[in-house]
């Protein structure tokens, strides 16, 4: 058993951690009060192939693998959580359907402009009345001539205010259940009844928007269908699993910056004549952390390598999800917790960390949902 990175996956994350120090965190707190997208450092982003790290370069990809997606997502979610998401959606729920279900034709004219970071994708599968269960979705899609007419609205889409192209997925055959499931990919600007919605109010990740996706009679080229009418569901399973191993990332992204300022606010803050990393109390905390996240970061890089090895991983990747954003909530609350009133304070970033933190057992399936799926693995095997 190799635990060692390859030379090009350390690359990658040195890149990526000294972008993150010097043009992400110190601007991360600006982005946060303001509720800013960070369309320059988004841009650097696909300069530096970041936005597309597994997709083949004749694709505008990085050519790289799952490994150097999660340890890159790593170091850009430590230095903001926001910026790590708007990433993250990108790499696993836009640009990993188009390059595995899209044909040649599709991938050059909706993948290559994602993956090399001219625009953004996103993803809509979320609806009101549809989270975690999408058979009760209500979005349609009813064929018209060589014309696709969707109707229906989107909730909580991360990007959909800033994205270009989004994959939806909506209902051609009411009759099927789960098998009348398709999905297509829409360009918002060649779209007509295609509009975005309001902008959501949100706790945390507040650089990243979150809207809803209108269609009203919107006309999609039928073309538009990604792979074939009725595999929406099965694709649908197959990305979402590709996108828990990116907010796992996410997660330990977070939680590795909760123990950073934790320690060093520990090794500075002096009560009773010494500084409170020597009361066993606080050292006990911050070893829980070191070891949790540790253990979160494992069981991530074990089920991107699964994935780079297009070997089976959808219980890994719910593993992954699960403990790691459990990990890094509750890193943030202890950290909250060692910096006091501080901790409380926007004046240190820990607030933000708990606020961002919390969203990671929410979406790409609540942490409810990725238990439901390690059960069903493992009485199935």
């Amino acid at each position: 058993m190799d635990f060692a990175l390859t030379e090009e996956q350390q690359m990658v994350r040195e890149m990526a951690a000294r972008f993150a120090e010097a043009e992400i965190r110190p601007k991360a707190a600006e982005l946060d009060e303001t509720h800013s997208h960070p369309a320059d450092i988004v841009k650097q982003l696909g300069e530096l192939k970041m936005l597309g790290i597994a997709v083949p370069e004749e694709y505008g990809g990085g050519g790289m693998d799952y490994v150097s997606y999660v340890l890159a997502l790593i170091e850009i979610s430590k230095a903001c959580a926001s910026t790590g998401v708007i990433m993250s959606v990108n790499n696993s729920l836009y640009c990993f359907p188009v390059y595995a279900y899209g044909t040649e034709a599709q991938k050059k004219k909706y993948l290559n402009p994602c993956a090399s970071g001219e625009y953004l994708g996103c993803y809509g599968l979320t609806e009101a009345g549809a989270g975690s269960d999408p058979a009760g979705m209500r979005t349609t899609a009813v064929k018209d001539g060589d014309e696709w007419v969707v109707n229906g609205e989107k909730k909580f889409i991360t990007n959909g205010n800033v994205a270009r192209y989004a994959v939806i997925a909506a209902v051609t055959d009411k009759e099927k259940g789960y098998r009348g499931i398709s999905t297509f990919v829409v360009d918002r600007e060649n779209t007509p009844g295609f509009k975005v919605g309001r902008l959501e109010e949100k706790m945390g990740i507040l650089a990243s928007g979150t809207a809803e996706l209108i269609f009203e009679d919107a006309r999609l080229p039928a073309d538009a269908l990604l792979g074939q009418e009725g595999e929406g569901f099965k694709q649908m399973l197959t990305t979402l699993d590709g996108g828990r191993i990116g907010i796992a990332s996410q997660a330990i992204g977070i939680g590795r910056s909760v123990l950073e300022d934790a320690v060093e606010y520990a090794k500075t803050r002096e009560q009773f004549g010494k500084p409170i990393s020597a009361f066993q109390a606080i050292q006990w905390k911050m070893a829980d952390m070191a070891t949790e996240l540790d253990a979160a970061e494992l069981l991530t890089l074990r089920a991107a390598w699964l994935e780079s090895h297009k070997k089976p991983y959808e219980k890994e990747a719910a593993m992954a999800k699960m403990y790691a954003s459990d990990a890094a909530m509750r890193a943030s609350v202890e950290g909250v917790q060692i910096l006091g009133g501080y901790g409380y304070s926007k004046e240190y970033p820990m607030e933000r960390h708990m606020r961002d933190a919390k969203i990671c057992q929410i979406y790409e399936g609540t942490n409810e949902i990725m238990r439901l799926v390690v059960a069903k693995n493992l009485i199935k095997g």
